[in-house]
């Protein structure tokens, strides 16, 4: 049973492991639309669950094999915090962890739960799905378990934020024809701004998914970026292609594009052509531009 997998290299996180808490089956709460796992029925908990000791001595194994890793990543074939000894684990990662940081891919599912906020607590960086704002969107895409409440998500997430001193990240995936209307992408914002992460990724589906459902392309999820607060960090996850054209844009309009919402070097690769991308150079050496780092992601903003 391999509870370790990868290094797996991240422009967002560096180099990882992934730790699997749940590498015989499926287990989760949601049975999401867009999922690459195949439909499974969801549970509440975790029926199938590995010994935190034999978790620990894969990590420290691969610790040894791995010397110049960044992360650890605890995942799941499912939702890693139904994983029932999990305050337990993390406590044993960080005595054994060294310098190595560690981040959780979570569904977002149980952050009401206390105990899951403080086992959640312990951890760098904390990155939690939030694809809908409204209870009919989330029941279509998400579907989730009859014990999961978006509301409570909601609250939940608040609660952790303030009690969390690490980096905070909301994913969310958009599907064409569900959660990417005018309606629901205002719902998340107007939450998303009383929330304040530290960074949003937005992304598509770019696995094939469990159900019939369609991506967006690069440029409508550029779009959809646009909707959010310039407030946010909002990070374009949806991998872009050579055939898309790139944009000519004069140094007036590299200017307004920035107040409006501040860009990733991803964005900058996908939208600027070569003269724009000297234009930039040029108003960074002007100090027009300055760049911040959020979530370990490097941000284009207008001064």
């Amino acid at each position: 049973m391999s509870i370790i997998f990868g290094p797996v290299n991240s422009r967002r996180f560096g180099k990882s492991l992934g730790v699997d808490l749940s590498p015989n089956v499926k287990q989760c709460n949601f049975d999401c639309l867009y999922c690459e796992l195949k439909s499974a029925k969801v549970v509440d908990t975790q029926s199938d669950t590995v010994p935190v000791e034999e978790i620990i001595s894969q990590i420290k194994s691969a610790l040894i094999e791995h010397k110049d890793i960044d992360a650890l990543t605890l995942t799941a074939n499912g939702e890693p915090t139904l994983y029932p000894h999990l305050n337990q684990l993390i406590d044993k990662i960080n005595e054994i962890k060294g310098g190595v940081k560690t981040l959780i891919l979570s569904n977002g599912s149980t952050i009401a739960d206390p105990k899951i906020q403080e086992a959640l607590a312990k951890l760098n960086t904390v990155k939690l799905s939030l694809d809908c704002a409204s209870k009919e969107c989330f029941k279509k895409l998400d579907r989730p378990g009859k014990s999961v409440d978006l509301e409570q998500i909601k609250k939940g997430m608040l609660a952790f934020k303030k009690r969390y001193s690490g980096n905070l990240i909301i994913e969310i995936l958009f599907v064409k024809g569900i959660n990417d209307s005018k309606k629901e992408i205002e719902q998340l914002n107007s939450f998303l701004k009383e929330l304040k992460p530290a960074r949003v990724d937005i992304g598509t589906i770019d696995r094939p998914p469990a159900f019939d459902v369609k991506p967006l392309s690069y440029s409508e999820i550029y779009k959809i970026s646009l909707q959010f607060d310039p407030a946010l960090n909002i990070a374009i996850a949806a991998k872009h292609t050579g055939s898309q054209a790139k944009f000519s844009y004069t140094k007036e309009q590299i200017l307004q594009t920035l107040k409006r919402r501040p860009l990733t070097k991803d964005d900058i690769e996908a939208l600027f052509d070569d003269n724009s991308k000297i234009y930039l150079k040029e108003l960074i050496n002007k100090n027009k531009i300055t760049t911040k780092i959020s979530a370990n992601i490097e941000f284009y903003t207008a001064i």
